[in-house]
């Protein structure tokens, strides 16, 4: 039975200097977790890869592959054979562990990465005598350098020789954990899981607040958000979800607020409780899916208005994006297709039909003092639910 490996690279981290260590640690850890549902696995780190090794024949390679191109900190992936690091075993091992790959391919070439310099033959020699010895048990191949149609790939490290064909484009950033804990205030459009997932690349540890209003949200509603944090989470971990019921607030502001500031008055009640949670959560930003003069709420002036009761920074990862960028994203990480189910949205239940986009400060403070927003906010915020999403998780 061949002797599989899974290799992990490494991007950003190999930059991080005396800081690495660090990083490669909480890396392995992430990597750790996300593999528990597919075996036993050793996990350790050497020159700037990750090597995940079976522990037992029980262990589930393509789940574990799987899992493992959705770790952010891994710049590329790749399922390897381990050979003997002896010349002959690594051509012997590169020629029947790439056999399906070598038989349907029409040219190939052959790459080689020595980092233990105490192995007697250079990368050239390597990558001379593995392409010869496949030639002859291939006689259909033929080399070219420059668009092979497969690459064999030969590593020879401290730990020993590998053998895999190209590597796949990992989730890339850093791990998850090394960027501080960050609020998302999530719904169900597009926008804001698309801005989670980001700021979970850049290792901002998740946390999420929804905000409900039923009757005039639904079930169905809430658990369309929870199918798409459950879609992040494949990448960002675990995530709590906090849902907070903002259905008395908004029909008092409904009901006794100018109606053509409605949303910049949500906006700004949802901003301060989102800063409650931020804060009993131990989180150190608010994240939202703005866009810059998407809608009426995300104008500069809008913005503006809305940020005034921020008292912790509030990240907008998508502030510059347009909405092919957004769709793009959402569709690579698999948000897309429950981001357009036609399911209501607090943010729209009760929309203004002329909303004023370019909201002046004064008017918005003015009016939304006909409101008790104190006691409505604490109301809300003390019959929050929360739960905690998991990658896999079904119910």
């Amino acid at each position: 039975m061949e002797k599989e490996i899974i290799l992990l690279k490494l991007g950003e981290i190999a930059l991080k200097g005396l800081n690495r260590r660090a990083f490669e640690d909480v890396l392995i850890q992430n990597v750790r977790r996300r593999l528990r549902e597919a075996g036993a696995f050793s996990v350790h780190a050497r020159q700037s890869t990750v090597y995940i090794e079976p522990q037992d024949g029980d262990a589930d390679m393509d789940l574990a592959e799987e899992r493992c191109g959705k770790v952010f900190g891994v710049v590329a992936y790749t399922r390897a054979g381990e050979a003997e690091k002896e010349l002959g075993k690594i051509c012997e091992k590169a020629a029947s562990y790439l056999r399906e790959d070598l038989e349907d391919a029409r040219t190939f070439k052959v790459e080689c990465k020595r980092s233990d310099k105490k192995f007697p033959f250079t990368s050239p020699e390597i990558a001379v005598e593995v392409g010869g010895y496949l030639l002859g048990q291939y006689p259909h191949l033929r080399v070219n350098v420059h668009e092979p149609d497969l690459t064999v790939w030969v590593e020879v490290r401290e730990t020993g020789a590998y053998v895999h064909g190209s590597a796949r484009p990992g989730a890339g950033g850093i791990p998850v954990g090394t960027g501080g804990k960050g609020l998302v205030l999530i719904s169900g459009g597009l926008d804001s899981p698309v801005a989670a997932w980001m700021m979970a690349k850049r290792g901002v540890e998740l946390t999420a607040v929804h905000f409900a209003s039923p009757p005039y949200t639904s079930e169905l509603a809430h658990d369309k958000v929870v199918r798409l944090l459950r879609k992040v989470s494949e990448y960002a971990g675990r995530i709590k979800m906090v849902t907070v019921n903002l259905t008395r607030l908004q029909e008092e502001i409904r009901d006794k607020c100018p109606e053509e500031l409605h949303t910049v008055i949500l906006r700004r009640f949802m901003l301060r409780a989102a800063q409650e949670v931020a804060r009993q959560e131990g989180c150190g930003a608010l994240i939202t899916g703005e866009s810059l003069g998407q809608v009426a709420s995300q104008t500069m002036q809008a913005i503006a208005c809305t940020d005034a009761v921020a008292e912790m920074p509030v990240f907008r990862p998508l502030i510059g994006s347009d909405k092919s960028e957004i769709v793009k994203i959402a569709s690579r990480i698999g948000t897309y297709d429950i981001s357009i189910e036609p399911y209501e949205d607090c943010c729209t239940i009760f929309t203004p039909k002329h909303p004023r986009t370019k909201p002046i400060l004064h008017f918005v403070e003015d009016g939304e003092k006909a409101v008790d927003g104190p006691a409505l906010l604490e109301e809300a915020l003390g019959q929050a639910e929360a739960r905690h999403i998991l990658p896999g998780e079904q119910s």
